[in-house]
């Protein structure tokens, strides 16, 4: 069985959250899906600001949605320089038979999102 490397596992993710955001009726202005580049998705919707969203897979089903707050700090800098929002989206992956293995190609696993942490409105 082969391991899904991190690029892997940041383009499952990146999946996920596009569908939820092609669900909630947003366009796409430019996605980047290369690890440790942000934002990962820029978003347009007629007559509302911009909307960077940055998405991390994570191992941790329990809370996702924990992030680095310096770096975030110097992220939020930059989007308001683009009077632009930023939307967080940490994606839980675990391997659904054992979430200490790592995640296999071609095998079940967990997914753990719920929503967006809206860190800058």
């Amino acid at each position: 069985m082969q391991v899904l490397t991190a690029q892997e596992l940041h383009n499952l993710a990146m999946n996920i959250v596009g569908e939820k955001l092609q669900e909630m009726g947003y366009e796409f202005q430019a996605i980047n899906s290369q690890l440790k580049r942000h934002p990962q998705f820029v978003l347009f919707k007629k007559g509302e600001p911009t909307i960077f969203v940055l998405v991390k897979a994570t191992k941790n089903l329990q809370n996702p949605n924990e992030y680095d707050v310096l770096w975030m700090e110097t992220f939020k800098n930059h989007a308001r320089k683009q009077n632009a929002k930023v939307w967080y989206a940490g994606v839980g992956i675990a391997n659904a038979e054992s979430v200490d293995s790592p995640v296999f190609k071609d095998q079940p696993y967990y997914v753990a999102f719920d929503n967006f942490v809206k860190i800058l409105e």
